[in-house]
């Protein structure tokens, strides 16, 4: 943890990615600002998870802007540091691959991310696990709601131990999520059942 948490730095990213993410909004029924979600992300790192570090809070904040805005990966190093930038690259995802690719890839490399990228990734899958079950897109029928958690807590799994309270938190989500839309989290023993397993028979 930091030792004296900088705050301007990480009021600098806030700034830098609400203008960046300006006039993108989320799919949930009131078509919230975009920023919304980064800000949540770093806000549940800091208050659920119990982090003060300024590079993961700043990160969290940027997590979303190289992979859905024209930032460029100069344009953080430069503002934020080369140390963030490679924190922001740990968990954006590529962007010119086809969807259930990039979703096998955060399972497969989720094992494989620096401390601090896990623990934006956990903090992101929380927060976006969350609003799939309680504000999820209007024209998100229940069994891809359903599929998106089971998905959230595949890549989940692959990162436990980085983080007790995030993943406490998280595990509660999954909790109600299975009362609230009937059905049950299927073990990560039989993901390649599943079309984005690592080794599922659906990779081609």
């Amino acid at each position: 943890m930091d030792k004296e948490l900088d705050f301007l730095t990480i009021l600098d990213a806030a700034v830098f990615a609400a203008e960046k993410h300006q006039g993108q909004v989320r799919k949930n029924k009131h078509h919230s600002p975009y920023i919304t979600h980064p800000l949540l992300v770093a806000r549940a790192i800091y208050e659920v998870g119990n982090i003060d570090d300024t590079r993961i809070l700043t990160a969290a904040i940027l997590h979303d802007t190289l992979e859905d805005t024209r930032t460029t990966e100069q344009e953080i190093a430069d503002h934020f540091g080369e140390k963030v930038l490679s924190i922001v690259l740990e968990v954006t995802d590529d962007k010119s691959e086809e969807k259930m690719d990039r979703k096998r890839n955060q399972v497969i490399h989720a094992p494989n991310l620096s401390y601090e990228g896990k623990i934006v990734k956990l903090a992101d899958k929380l927060i976006n696990c969350r609003d799939i079950l309680n504000d999820p897109p209007e024209d998100w029928p229940l069994e891809r709601r359903r599929d998106y958690i089971q998905w959230g807590a595949d890549v989940v799994e692959n990162i436990r131990g980085t983080n007790s309270s995030l993943e406490a938190a998280f595990d509660q989500v999954l909790f109600e999520a299975q009362g609230r839309l009937n059905f049950k989290i299927l073990p990560y023993e039989s993901v390649d059942e599943r079309p984005w397993g690592p080794n599922s028979s659906e990779f081609s």
